[in-house]
């Protein structure tokens, strides 16, 4: 039984303790600053709760102390505390975020740790990551490597086709933040909202555009190695159009604090959503031209007795699975480990890897 600490009591916080504890091999504590949130946190008896103040210094040291791992599910701005307080407790460290700039900082505190730091294990970044790269490694040579991730309402009631799956303030940032890509073998940075194209999967039109934050590592990764590379959200036909408008043309980019709340206070939330997910890699096998797919859509459910999110299913999944091959010797156990080296067949194989080995694809949509 490996004792496990998961920062932050929500949402997704909540799927991963659930998840771990009711699997017998992990004891999970779930840490919050907010006694509120932790009243509140929708789990099973065997988890258990603690209240901390992780910015306070030597608190989350206390905490992690004699630990196996700490799992990061807090806002990146916590990121490199945390890894400071796994690095200083000596316990294996990973975390859920999208932040470049904390990644960067986890990498400089795993290059002194004895232990291992694994950022970045969600949705996209991170399975994308490993779905990825494990395709384009059965090339010779890589012309495209384009990598797609949506969560979307399976049956959407307002004219943007959307509701709220997952963070207002993290769909708004990747909507306005500039875009990392890999264009005719240079690395650079193109806009978001751009790039709009229309594809069908399982029977069912979507169309897909840039968006930031969901490549994490594999541009450096596979810069000079790949001509084309990019990150698309996928949404369903007609919602960049109406986002654009929005954020360009009415200039909400520059106040995202009124774009927060009209998103908050115009779009409901659901649970019943899906998880879209199109990786294509194309290039040369043995001199002659060559394509590879992985495609999933993936539909909300239970964990356990709970009903959960698909976002909250795939983005728990991951960073346990994660957990899983690393506490089974599976990923090196010390140092920084990105997500470009773990192997999909292993990842897919684990018993909480397997949720993206199975497709439930859509068919209809109201």
């Amino acid at each position: 039984m490996k004792e496990i600490v998961v920062i932050g009591a929500g949402r997704i916080g909540a799927t991963i303790a659930d998840m771990l504890s009711q699997s017998g091999d992990y004891a999970v504590t779930v840490v919050d600053r907010s006694a509120d949130a932790l009243a509140a946190l929708d789990t099973g008896p065997e988890v258990k709760s603690a209240r901390c103040e992780v910015a306070e210094p030597g608190a989350l040291e206390a905490i992690l102390k004699g630990k196996f791992a700490v799992l990061s599910a807090a806002p990146y701005s916590l990121t490199t505390r945390i890894a400071e307080a796994a690095a200083a407790a000596g316990v294996h460290y990973l975390d859920l975020t999208e932040d470049v700039k904390s990644t960067r900082r986890v990498k400089e505190i795993a290059s002194k740790a004895d232990t291992a730091f694994i950022p970045q294990c969600g949705l996209a970044p991170g399975f994308i990551a490993i779905a990825a790269m494990s395709l384009a490694k059965r090339f010779d040579t890589l012309e495209d490597v384009k990598m797609k991730v949506g969560a979307l309402p399976q049956f959407p009631t307002n004219v943007l086709n959307y509701a709220l799956t997952w963070s207002p303030e993290g769909v708004i940032n990747e909507y306005c933040e500039p875009c990392e890509a890999i264009v005719d073998g240079e690395l650079t940075e193109i806009a978001p909202l751009e790039d709009i194209e229309e594809f069908e999967l399982d029977g069912v039109r979507y169309e897909a555009f840039n968006t930031s934050g969901g490549l994490g590592s594999t541009p450096q990764v596979l810069n000079g190695k790949v001509k084309n590379l990019n990150y698309r959200t996928i949404r369903y036909p007609g919602h960049a159009r109406i986002m654009k408008l929005l954020l360009n043309d009415l200039n909400l980019k520059d106040r995202r604090d009124l774009a927060l709340d009209i998103f908050r206070h115009a779009l409901s939330t659901t649970k019943q959503d899906m998880v879209v997910i199109l990786v294509e890699v194309t290039g040369t096998r043995v001199g002659k031209p060559a394509y590879e797919r992985f495609a999933r859509t993936i539909l909300s459910g239970y964990v356990g007795t709970r009903e959960r999110s698909a976002i909250q299913i795939t983005t728990a999944s991951g960073i346990s699975a994660v957990l899983d091959m690393l506490a089974a010797g599976q990923l090196p156990q010390k140092g920084f480990v990105a997500q470009e080296e773990i192997a999909l067949d292993a990842f897919l194989a684990n018993r909480f890897g397997r949720i993206y080995a199975q497709n439930q694809a859509m068919t209809k949509v109201a």
